[in-house]
């Protein structure tokens, strides 16, 4: 199957590849899900967990290997078929982020700047109303993305595009991804060129994350009904120095990485 048939079903080409995905971003030490049940841990959560945007399943599969009762829920079809296959235990279902109801939780954890997929303030609201629906009284949402206060006056990241390759399956694959600020939609926009040595032709996808300020998700997070109990810029689980079990959360919040938790309030 050439590159550009891979990429054709929703133009993501790891989404679409949930195993190309994984050779992509491997993750054998299970860090991002050990940050989280460290979270969940230090914050004495109870055992429903409902992992949103749970991709290929492996953080909701450690979660569950862990003592949780894991609901893993994706709107690729692709990646729930690849989750349920290769990373079983949690129940898997279909859903949107921007607004769903899936029944009663301890906690709902959001990895990997899914969270940011919610563009506009009405889908943040979508999202932090279904969390609070979702959640039993005194339950958690843990949240871990990029940090929209990094772009104040910083364009190291912007200034040029990133070339990364990998092999898999024989197959050298090779990406060139531009990032760029929409400061009018305040929007991260990418792009990303995708080539393989087998002479596909290329297949660009563009996607986008809301950048959201320190400050601004505080508000967002009280006025729909949470206490935070920590935000910070690390250490986590894409942070560099990534997290380590026993170490604290930060002060700060300058880095590239936020990360959140948040309890729903008692009435």
């Amino acid at each position: 199957m050439t590159l550009i048939k891979q990429a054709a079903t929703s133009g993501n080409l790891l989404t679409d590849n949930p195993a190309l995905y994984e050779a992509r971003f491997p993750d054998s030490e299970h860090l991002a899900a050990r940050w989280t049940e460290d979270c969940l841990r230090r914050h004495g959560a109870g055992p429903r967990v409902l992992d949103m945007g749970c991709g290929t399943g492996r953080d909701a599969a450690a979660l569950h290997a862990a003592g949780r009762t894991v609901t893993g829920a994706d709107l690729s079809e692709a990646m729930l078929t690849h989750a349920r296959t290769h990373h079983p235990g949690p129940e898997y279902v279909r859903a949107d982020l921007h607004g769903f109801d899936l029944g009663r939780f301890d906690a709902v954890v959001c990895l990997d700047s899914s969270l940011l997929y919610c563009h506009t303030n009405d889908q943040l609201d979508g999202f932090l109303a279904s969390c609070r629906k979702a959640l039993a009284p005194g339950g958690l949402l843990v949240a871990e993305m990029r940090n929209g206060a990094y772009f104040l006056g910083r364009t190291d990241l912007l200034d040029r595009s990133t070339v990364n390759a990998f092999t898999w399956q024989g197959r050298t694959y090779r990406s060139t991804t531009t990032l760029r600020v929409d400061r009018t939609a305040q929007l991260l926009r990418r792009t990303r060129v995708w080539t393989t040595d087998d002479g596909s032709p290329p297949a660009e996808q563009r996607s986008a994350w809301r950048l959201l300020f320190p400050q601004e998700l505080r508000h967002f997070l009280t006025a729909h009904g949470f206490e935070v109990l920590e935000l910070h810029d690390g250490p986590g689980p894409r942070t560099e120095p990534p997290w380590r079990p026993g170490a604290l959360p930060g002060t700060t919040r300058d880095a590239d990485r936020l990360h959140v938790v948040a309890c729903l309030r008692t009435l």
